[in-house]
């Protein structure tokens, strides 16, 4: 799995996760939905995304890379 790929589902299960935190928890976890959304947005016009970089880390290649690597 690709970084991009990766984010997007990371993303997406805290989004489910915040949204189910809100219904059965505490009305206040919206907050939690906005703040990924919010990140998500900001990192599509600046680039960074601290969940990336954690998974450049941890040795996890972008889909540019894999390409290259690909015979």
């Amino acid at each position: 799995m690709s970084i991009e790929r990766f984010i997007m589902a990371f993303a997406g299960t805290m989004v489910l996760i915040s949204l189910a935190l809100t219904v059965w928890v505490n009305p206040h976890f919206v907050w939690f939905t906005v703040f990924v959304g919010a990140n998500l947005f900001q990192s599509a016009f600046t680039g960074f995304c601290p969940v990336a970089i954690a998974m450049k880390k941890l040795g996890m290649k972008t889909e540019a890379q894999r390409a290259l690597a690909k015979p």
